[in-house]
This record gives C-alpha cells, structure tokens and sequence, in this order.
C-alpha cells in the first residue's frame, strides 16, 4: 500500500482523536449528563482548553478533507512519488503537534504547525498539477 494511504489511514484516526479529545473535555467541564441528555436550553461556555479543543477539531475537519482528495488523487493517477509521501508525513506529523499546541495555548507555534500541514497538502497537489 502506497505510504500516502496510510498516512490517510492513521490520519483518519487522529480525526478520532481531536473529535474524543474534545468531547471528552466538554463532557468533563458540563457532565455526563449534559453529554447523555438532549441539550436543551442555554449551554455554558466552554472553559478555555475545551474551547480551544473544539476548534481544533474544527480546524482539522477543515483542513483534513483536502488532505484526503489530494491524497486520492494521487493514488488514484498514480503520481504517488518521494515528494507526494513526504507531504503525507509532514500533513500527519504537523496535526498530530497541532492538538496539544492548541490546548496548551501557544500560538505563533500552532501557526507555524498549521502552515507545516498546509505545506504537506500543497507537496502533493504539486505532483497532480506539474
């Protein structure tokens, strides 16, 4: 199997990871039963790390559906070369940093991170687009 599909594959399952991850701290901060009931009526914020835990599920969700149609695509026209899998890597190893970074607060790091993923998604589109 090309390396760009398992970089797909195990990014499937870090997405797991930042949707439990934030769940998990909602449901911590708001209770099981919050979590377990219909979530009628006003919601409190969030505290700062559950908040930013969402977002960074909503910043992966934005970013991984590119990843995996220009992963795809590469497969799929057989451009898969050193660069396309590098770029996987970066993609996946850029997002695996992202989540704790973002919880932790540190922001031009988490840029610079995002801009690492943003990269490894721009390698690939390169090889289907030269």
């Amino acid at each position: 199997m090309p390396i760009e599909l398992t970089m797909l594959a195990w990014a499937v399952v870090l997405g797991l990871v930042y949707v439990l991850v934030a769940a998990s701290l909602s449901t911590w901060q708001r209770g099981i039963m919050w979590n377990a009931g219909n979530r009628d009526g006003e919601l409190q914020p969030l505290n700062r790390y559950a908040a930013r835990a969402a977002r960074a599920s909503a910043n992966f969700l934005e970013t991984f559906v590119f990843f995996a149609a220009a992963t795809l695509a590469v497969v799929a026209a057989g451009k898969a070369n050193a660069h396309t899998a590098l770029g996987a890597q970066v993609y996946l190893w850029a997002r695996v940093a992202y989540l704790p970074c973002y919880i932790v607060g540190i922001p031009y790091l988490r840029t610079v991170i995002w801009i690492a993923a943003l990269w490894g998604i721009v390698r690939m589109l390169e090889a289907l687009l030269v």
